[in-house]
Parts: structure tokens; sequence; C-alpha cells
């Protein structure tokens, strides 16, 4: 007899006929059945969102817990990422040594979770305001940019990172941390686990900058306008950013808000940088034929168009719809949740192996990176804005 197995193939059901002593036949029970594959990928969507709901819980109730307490601040600039990835990896631990993380991997939807979220966040990158409060934002966007990215990647060359792996340490240097990482994931078909070290990486260099800017700014005598101006260009969250900026005061957290908005919206052009190198240079292979504009198309991140669509219907609709920054703000809620369900599942599907030859040279890159990053933006900041009035 034949029935279908768990992947839907025709699989022989043995029904050992066994003698006995009467002489009559007895025929054994088949085999139990075993959970389909869709099964186990619904299993693993609603582990990504348990986990994501404990995320949340997280999120939303350390800081209370720990007010008072001397982890006060610490507390309040722990991101969701943070807990995301953390409790994504002990699950990642738990599933593997109970030995279903495999099978439940069909429901780690990584990919769609991060691309959703992107596109979300489109909808809050207002181009109204950069249109009229950033234009020295602009000019500092490109150029810190353009100065930590090739640095980044020139130093990643000179330490032997692999081409992909430098692509995203170099994309979250020097532009927003963990959301350009993931567009420049798409750009260049990243692996998660590099997806995954990249991510690590911003998280990690994030948390002390929120306090260690607003100090060294003070060190320095910087205007509150710059000093925004050069929080803004450096720390690689937009959530960290704002932590930061309010130690200082209103003036300094809008223009670092504007400074890191703008370089979030930059993301799409370094996209599509990125997709083109890596077709015409890097994984051409010697002889071929030049790539047509239907390969370019095929390996380009469609997303970052949504992104981009999400940006202009977000900036029409907060113009000329009532009540439309409460719309955005639901918007932004629904990208906070498929972003959660992202980092949960890069924890859950993160793996060491092809990382481990890498050792410390991505720390390194990237901590240098970082560096630079400090002393170019400072620079950039007390040109650009040191004459710089916010309107009243």
């Amino acid at each position: 007899m034949t029935t279908r197995d768990t992947d839907g193939r025709n699989a022989a059901v043995e029904t050992e006929s066994a003698p006995q002593a009467d002489g009559a036949t007895k025929v054994e029970a088949a085999p139990a059945r075993r959970p389909s594959a869709p099964a186990w990928a619904a299993a693993g969507v609603a582990v990504v969102i348990v986990l994501g709901a404990l995320t949340r819980f997280l999120e939303q109730n350390v800081p209370d817990w720990a007010e008072g307490g001397p982890f006060e601040r610490v507390a309040g600039a722990i991101e969701f990422p943070v807990y995301a990835i953390v409790l994504g990896l002990l699950g990642n631990l738990v599933l593997t040594r109970t030995g279903v993380r495999d099978k439940l991997s069909g429901g780690f939807r990584t990919e769609f979770f991060i691309k959703t979220g992107l596109v979300l966040l489109g909808a809050s990158i207002n181009l109204t305001v950069l249109a009229t409060a950033a234009g020295p934002a602009i000019l500092q966007g490109l150029l810190l940019i353009t100065a930590v990215f090739s640095f980044s990647w020139w130093f990643g060359g000179k330490l032997g990172l692999d081409e992909k792996l430098r692509a995203l340490l170099s994309a979250a240097v020097s532009i927003c941390g963990v959301s350009a990482a993931i567009a420049a994931a798409g750009a260049v078909q990243a692996k998660r686990e590099q997806l995954a070290y990249a991510a690590s990486l911003v998280i990690v260099f994030a948390l002390p900058s929120i306090f260690l800017l607003p100090w060294l700014a003070g060190v320095f005598g910087l205007s509150d306008v710059v000093a925004g101006a050069w929080i803004g260009g450096n720390i690689d969250t937009t959530a960290a950013v704002a932590a930061s900026g309010a130690i200082l005061g209103d003036d300094a957290l809008q223009i670092a808000t504007i400074v890191k908005t703008t370089q979030n919206a930059l993301i799409g052009f370094v996209a599509v940088g990125l997709t083109a190198y890596f077709a015409l240079k890097v994984e051409r292979r010697p002889g071929s034929a030049r790539p047509s504009i239907g390969d370019f198309w095929e390996r380009f991140p469609k997303f970052v168009l949504g992104f981009i669509a999400a940006s202009v219907i977000g900036t029409l609709w907060v113009k000329f719809v009532d009540d439309g920054k409460a719309d955005i703000s639901t918007i932004n809620d629904l990208r906070t949740w498929f972003l959660i369900f992202a980092f949960v599942s890069i924890g859950l599907e993160f793996s060491a192996k092809g990382l481990r030859d890498a050792g410390w040279r991505p720390v390194i890159v990237f901590g240098s990176a970082t560096v630079v990053n400090i002393v170019v933006a400072l620079g950039l900041a007390t040109v650009l804005f040191g004459n710089f009035e916010l309107p009243s």
C-alpha cells in the first residue's frame, strides 16, 4: 500500500504480516504520520512571532524596570534589534539542541520580513523636511558617506575580507547601520550570517556612542547645532541618534534627526551602485559577455523601489491628509514589528560557519572606519553647521 510522504512524494508504508499462533495473520499498524513540511513551516512562523512578541515586551518594559537604578540610561538606550537578535540566538541554540531547527527553518522568513520592514521604513522619510531644512545635511551626507565608505572598502580589501562582507560593513558604518546593511545584502546577495555579523557590529558600536559623543561634544565646546550634526552623522541607528541627541537638548536632537534622515534617504543610491559594481566587476567572469540591462534588473533589490515609493507617498500623505502623521505613526509601528521578526529570524538562522575564517578582521575594519567617521563628521559638521541657525 502506498501513501503520500511528508514532502509530497509517493512512499511505501509497510504493513508487515506476522504469523500468529492460531494461524491467523496480524497486520501491524502503520507508523504514525509525521508533520508535513507546511506544518513545520507554520510552526517556525509561530516561533518567530512568539520571540518577536517577547522582544517587544522587553523593549517596552525593561526601561521601566530599570528606572531609578544604575542601569537606567543603558536600559533606555537598548533598542529592539538587541533583544531580537539575542532571543533569536537563544532560540537557535535550543532548537538546534532539540534537533528541530532545520525542520522549522521554512518559517524563518528573514528576507520577507526585512524587505517589508524596509519598504515601510520609507514612509517615515519625509522628503519635505530634507528639501526645506537639510541643505547642509545633504552635502554632509554625500561627503561623509563617500569618505567613510571608501576607507572601509579599501581597508577591508587590504585585510582580505570577502567582497560581500566588505560591502555590508562599508554600507553599515557609512550610511545608517543595520538598514543600510540590509539593503546592501540584497544588492550583493550576501549570506545571512554575514548580515547577522554586520548587524551585531552596528549594535556593539552604537550603544557606547550614545553616551560618548554628547560627552565629547561638551569637552570640545561644540554648539548644540554642530553637536547634533556630528551625532547624526556618526551613530549608525536612528533610534540611537535620537537617544544621544536628546541628551544635549531639543536643538541638537532636531539637527541630529535631520542629518540621520538624510543619510537614510541615500540607501537607495548606494544599493544601485553596489548592484552595478557586483554585476559588472566582482561577479563577472573573464571573457563573459557584458551584463545586460535585464541581468542588472534581475539582481537589483527591487524593494528599494518600494522604499522610495513609500517615502514619496508618505510625504504627500502627511502634507495633504488630515491626521496624516497619525497614519504614518501606525505604519512605523507595523514596520517595527516586521523588523523585529526579521532580527529574530536572523538569530534563528545564524550559523558561525563561514565567518570563523574572518576572525577579528571585520571588527578591526569596522572599528577603524568608525574612528574615521568620527573625525571626518566632526570636521564636516563644524564647517557646514558652524553658522547654521534653526528657524525660531
